[in-house]
């Protein structure tokens, strides 16, 4: 997208708030590959969805930094909660500390673990799960969640151009054939509605019926 108009839109967007704001910065300065960083535009949008379905619990697959989850954190009604889950250990404490400066550390339950290990011992029926971590998995995470996911709830993903590797014929890698097989396989299933949405890095919304 055109930088201008990239600029354009995070004027006529909801401010970054100052924790998350710091948080962005923090992960630009210290942490490798920040462009896995959701940013304002993703995260509030993730907030507002929270939102607009009244999401008491949320599931996050791939935390990165935190700022998902915070964001996601700050949308759920009173008494929600977000379950995030990260494989990686060595970002723990510094998503422990943002997650307690922010104020939402009641709201936000982070594991750090496989997540095809950790979700089969969530004993919860989610209304929104966000899927943004190994692209060779993402079909391996949606079987997963599916009957975890309420009737009427929201299944969204992050990636899914894949930086338009989706449509290159010379781009065949391992990722790119995680999401290719992703997104042929959710559009052909009968069981939700699908829209794929040119958001941050593109996000594929899903309803499940």
């Amino acid at each position: 997208m055109d930088l201008e108009l990239e600029a354009y839109i995070a004027e006529h967007s909801e401010q970054e708030p100052p924790i998350l704001a710091e948080l962005n910065r923090t992960t630009h300065l210290n942490v490798m590959r920040p462009r896995m960083l959701s940013g304002n535009l993703q995260g509030q949008f993730l907030k507002m969805l929270c939102g607009l379905i009244g999401a008491r619990r949320v599931l996050e697959i791939g935390t990165y930094t935190g700022y998902a989850a915070i964001s996601m954190a700050m949308g759920v009604v009173d008494g929600g909660m977000v379950h995030t889950i990260d494989i990686n250990d060595e970002l723990e404490d510094m998503v422990r500390d943002f997650v307690h400066r922010s104020g939402m550390e009641e709201r936000i339950c982070f594991h750090v673990g496989d997540a095809c290990e950790v979700i089969p011992r969530l004993d919860e029926l989610f209304d929104l799960v966000f899927i943004d971590a190994d692209k060779r998995q993402y079909l391996d995470y949606y079987h997963l969640v599916f009957d975890r996911v309420r009737p009427g709830g929201m299944i969204v993903a992050d990636d899914v151009l894949w930086d338009g590797k989706v449509v290159d014929a010379r781009s065949r890698d391992a990722q790119t054939r995680g999401i290719l097989e992703f997104n042929d396989f959710v559009h052909s299933d009968s069981r939700v509605e699908n829209i794929l949405l040119p958001v941050r890095h593109r996000l594929m919304k899903k309803r499940k019926k």
